[in-house]
């Protein structure tokens, strides 16, 4: 990340999903206008699910018919809801945040990974890539199997 200050936003309620993107499209372009800090926005859904670009409809189950939104991201379905925590991180990916130059969205993609890992070890958690994958993984406590991690609903930036 960088030296500059991020702001951190958290939403008490829940935060429809449509209202979110709505929300983060005028902060990425205030952002990139540079009129508006970069942030991370810390929210819950309503239940919904989001398709990824490998999401195919008849791999959905879906028996309560929550609403579905397209989200633009890799892989397929991912559940939101009350409970799960959401984090949108929206930068101005024009410029070097920490090891991640500027530009360069795979980069930026794995130092995220690794602050998520850093933030769940702060919680005793322990995160881990696995190689050929995207996101991060931990050991579900409770059956020690490996569980990944909901991703980012949507990684926004303004770049």
């Amino acid at each position: 990340m960088t030296k500059e200050q991020i702001l951190w936003e958290i939403s008490k309620k829940l935060v429809p999903y449509p209202a979110a993107l709505s929300r983060m499209e005028q902060i990425a372009k205030s952002i990139r206008a540079g009129e508006a800090a970069e942030r991370v926005w810390l929210l819950e859904h309503p239940p919904l699910y989001t398709s990824g670009t490998s999401a195919r409809a008849e791999d959905l189950f879906n028996p309560s018919g929550y609403p579905t939104y397209h989200a633009g991201r890799g892989g397929q379905w991912t559940y939101h809801g009350p409970g799960q925590r959401t984090a949108y991180v929206m930068l101005d990916l024009q410029r070097q945040h920490g090891s991640a130059p500027a530009r360069d969205l795979r980069a930026y993609v794995q130092a995220l990974e690794a602050w998520i890992i850093t933030a769940l070890a702060s919680f005793g958690l322990r995160g881990e890539v696995r190689e050929g994958r995207v996101g991060v993984w931990v050991i579900n406590p409770q059956t020690g199997g490996r569980k990944k991690l909901p991703p980012l609903a949507c990684v926004s930036h303004a770049g």
